[in-house]
């Protein structure tokens, strides 16, 4: 396949903290290039979260605008996050005529802070009516500005005429600023009035496949889909464990340095690359950053991903569930809070026990994630990631919380009443006198468990690879946000700050214990003991979405700020629309592939056994060919269901199309729509593996797992 690796420049391990950033807008450069009272009115903006002096736009805009140019910058796009899971631009040049009938390049504070993009093409909801296009585009100038194929690229927020969120960055900004809000009244309640703001900050460990472009390319399913609707288990999957962890083949290779390099370039904290269980797949994880950057930088991650294979004649695939019986992707949201200084609050310390505000911390995680199981499982809801849930690979559909043997008898030491001697940390010996002792972390992984604690953060690992991680966070920061705000009010109230903490860990737990669960989440014992705990187990997108227009969510998300309940129930029906849109995409492309070459290859298989069975007869008229005869009835009856499931299919997505409402149309996408498409691909995959591989119209799994 030749040199994949496509790299303009050349960089060393010496020279990465020189590159590092240098297509990023950021402090340093901020610094050199404003004005002293400009940048350090910025700088205080950002720091507090307040809104920016219009006086110092234009200045900020004209700097801005010379260093893009020094960077090959032409034009320039207000960069945003609209309901599509994906970003949108709009690019326009820096050029304006001037009396001379030349150009002069400008760039204006108007033009940074807001735009005015065409928003009648988005997803609304019904927030808008198609005809009313107009949309705004408002510069969030904590996450830095940056150059990408030569255009400046302004991270925005996007709203609609009126006013209301059309994006997935607007509700997250709300969110961390409601969280602050409630996290400085704890912090200063015990005395550390020097905080000045407490933010989120998130680290998206990405899953993806990568496979042969050419092998890509002859798979409809792929190319429109993003994910197999028909095909066969390889004989090898990974059973072996053989990929997981293992030498990275040298073209993956050079598609990571390259990733790596791209990244960094544009301030992205790229950190750790591996290969995955699955044979193909792979993982990337950044240095977490405060959770609005690391939403535009995962972004970021997800399209530079798939720029790069390109060039390196791959395909990158980020759909949770690429290929049936074989290990899924996701994105583990790691999650935690920390002030402006410098203290993680999820940070347990050598003695957990006397760390209080670290437990009441954890406390109301704890509270949080019990009150609102339904809000952390809407966030995660698609289609794709329906199919992944509760596999190997991925957590069960019901939300728990894993603490960790000692953190939990902490919390009920607490709850008893009584003091709890820490348990130092255990020095493992791993039996060879050349190997040092290390020290064992105060929790195990529990691959199992949704919401687990690691030690100083929380690792969500629901949420699918293909998802932006913005509205995950919009959700946990606005539960945490309501928790932390009753405990504020109790704290304020009490004479005695410590005594009143404890007595609010207490009662968290005797109320909302039943969320932890230390165990397998597979077994069947624990989804039992769930329903028994009275947890919900929303086991798919329809069941889950209806729950976020209900009337405690609405009352949440609005007391905070973060959303009302027009843009709740605005975003119910875009997510339902989405839901019902990708599996009628799915359902017609099954349809073709059946229709077209299916049913054709397994034809050609068929016709080639009649002749086979007519010459072995002709040369020996006494010899046995029931076998032939049996597999030609087999695949012949089967080409008659695939006809008969597949007209059944087609007629079935013309009637879902007439289906008035949105709800019930996903439900009968759901009840009935991909009851066929698996009936078709039961059929379809066990013929797959009787024809001849020159007749089968498609790359099998064996060649789009395990050649590259």
């Amino acid at each position: 396949m030749g040199n994949f690796l496509f790299l303009k420049e050349v960089f060393t391990l010496n020279n990465i903290s020189e590159f590092f950033g240098i297509n990023v807008f950021n402090d340093s450069v901020m610094q050199k290039m404003l004005p002293n009272d400009t940048y350090q009115s910025l700088r205080n903006a950002i720091n507090q979260g307040t809104s920016i002096d219009s006086g110092i736009s234009d200045a900020v805009a004209n700097a801005m605008k010379k260093w893009a140019i020094s960077k090959g910058a032409t034009h320039f796009t207000h960069w945003f996050q609209p309901m599509t899971g994906i970003t949108a631009e709009k690019h326009d040049s820096f050029i304006t005529p001037d009396d001379n009938g030349g150009v002069i390049m400008e760039f204006s504070g108007k033009e940074l802070i807001k735009g005015e993009p065409d928003a009648s093409s988005f997803p609304s909801g019904g927030l808008r009516a198609t005809f009313e296009a107009r949309g705004y585009t408002a510069w969030d100038p904590s996450s830095y500005a940056f150059v990408k194929d030569g255009t400046l690229c302004i991270p925005t927020a996007f709203c609609s005429y009126g006013g209301e969120a059309l994006d997935q960055k607007t509700p997250m900004l709300r969110s961390m600023e409601a969280l602050n809000r409630q996290a400085l009244r704890i912090v200063h309640a015990f005395g550390m009035t020097d905080v000045k703001r407490v933010n989120t900050t998130v680290g998206p460990e990405q899953e993806y496949f990568l496979i042969d472009k050419h092998l890509y390319e002859k798979r409809p399913d792929l190319v429109f889909c993003d994910r197999t609707l028909i095909g066969a288990k390889p004989p090898k999957s990974q059973e072996m464990s053989h990929h997981y962890f293992g030498v990275i083949k040298p073209r993956i290779a050079a598609f990571m340095k390259e990733l790596d390099q791209e990244l960094w370039k544009l301030g992205v904290l790229a950190k750790t690359e591996h290969n995955e269980a699955a044979p193909a797949q792979h993982e990337l994880a950044p240095v977490f950053t405060t959770t609005n950057i690391a939403a535009d930088h995962n972004q970021l991650t997800m399209e530079l991903m798939k720029k790069v294979a390109d060039r390196h004649g791959l395909v990158c695939i980020l759909h949770e569930k690429p290929f049936a019986r074989v290990n899924g992707s996701g994105k583990h949201n790691n999650w935690s809070m920390s002030t402006d200084t410098g203290i993680n609050l999820l940070k347990p310390g050598k003695n957990p026990s006397d760390n209080i505000l670290f437990l009441l911390s954890l406390a109301a995680v704890i509270e949080a994630v019990d009150r609102h199981q339904d809000l952390l499982r809407i966030s995660i809801a698609s289609a794709g990631n329906d199919h992944r849930l509760g596999c190997a690979e991925a957590p069960p559909a019901i939300v728990s919380m894993f603490l960790g043997d000692e953190l939990l008898e902490i919390l009920e030491a607490v709850e008893q009443g009584i003091h709890h001697d820490d348990v130092k940390r255990i020095k493992m010996n791993v039996g060879a006198d050349v190997i040092p002792y290390i020290r064992r972390d105060n929790t195990d992984r529990n691959r199992t468990s949704p919401f687990a604690f690691t030690g100083n953060k929380f690792e969500f690992r629901m949420l699918g690879s293909s998802a932006s991680v913005s509205e995950t966070n919009t959700m946990l920061n606005t539960m945490v946000a309501d928790v932390l705000m009753r405990y504020a009010d109790r704290l304020e109230k009490a004479n005695d700050v410590n005594s009143e903490a404890n007595a609010i860990i207490r009662d968290t737990m005797r109320e909302h214990k039943r969320i932890i669960f230390n165990g397998d989440g597979y077994s069947e014992e624990w989804q039992l003991e769930a329903e028994k705990r009275g947890l919900l187990n929303l086991k798919s997108t329809v069941d889950a979405l209806p729950l976020f227009s209900k009337k405690e969510n609405i009352e949440l998300f609005e007391r905070h700020g973060v959303l009302n309940a027009t843009e709740i129930h605005s975003r119910v029906d875009i997510a339902l629309e989405n839901y019902c849109q990708l599996l009628n995409i799915e359902a017609l492309t099954l349809v073709g592939m059946i229709g077209r070459d299916v049913i054709s290859g397994i034809g050609k298989h068929i016709e080639f056994l009649c002749g086979l069975t007519k010459a072995k007869q002709t040369a020996s008229p006494d010899i046995n060919t029931t076998e032939e005869t049996n597999i030609i009835k087999t695949l012949s009856n089967d080409t008659n269901k695939l006809y008969t499931l597949n007209r059944t299919l087609s007629n079935a997505v013309n009637d879902a199309e007439k289906i008035p409402t949105l709800s019930d149309k996903a439900r009968y996408y759901h009840d009935v729509i991909l009851g066929l498409m698996e009936e078709i691909r039961i059929i379809a995959d066990r013929d797959e593996e009787i024809v001849a591989t020159e007749f089968w119209p498609y790359p099998t799994y064996s060649e789009l797992l395990f050649k590259i």
